[in-house]
């Protein structure tokens, strides 16, 4: 095979639907939209979860506790296998994490798990450890220091 014999899938490509393309497409006028009415409009149509005017399903329901979604801390998580990658002796900080790729949002702080096997002596600086985590640093000659 070479690169100008590819081609797609069987079926798995459709012509474009052109609406308000006159005679033939069958899409012509009001172009699928019907006549009149709040969808017709240009800008028109409701928003999710709108009912029409009757009172909607979201204030219906008794709503009732706390939630602490919105103000829980949040960590960046990583696993022990992945600080296989640094070399032995290396003082692995949440910004040479950041740096080396391993965390691509350190969001709240970073937490290591104990995920794998560590493999070589690193000292980590993280803002939380799994205790099987931190085992198996100290396991490896490393040390673990929380921020």
């Amino acid at each position: 095979m070479k690169l100008h014999e590819l081609q797609p899938a069987e079926g798995s490509t459709f012509n474009r639907k052109r609406i308000g393309r006159g005679t033939g497409s069958g899409h012509g006028k009001t172009s699928g939209r019907g006549h009149k009415g709040q969808n017709a409009r240009s800008g028109g149509g409701v928003r999710p979860g709108f009912e029409g005017g009757q009172n909607p399903l979201y204030r219906r329901l008794p709503k009732r506790g706390f939630n602490n979604d919105r103000f829980a801390t949040v960590y960046a998580i990583v696993n022990l296998e992945q600080l296989n990658g640094f070399a032995a002796g290396t003082e692995v900080t949440p910004e040479l994490l950041l740096s080396e790729g391993v965390v691509k949002n350190p969001k709240d702080g970073i937490k290591i798990l104990g995920n794998g096997e560590l493999t070589v002596q690193l000292t980590v600086k993280a803002h939380k450890f799994s205790q099987s985590a931190a085992e198996k640093i100290q396991a490896a000659g490393g040390k673990t220091e929380v921020i």
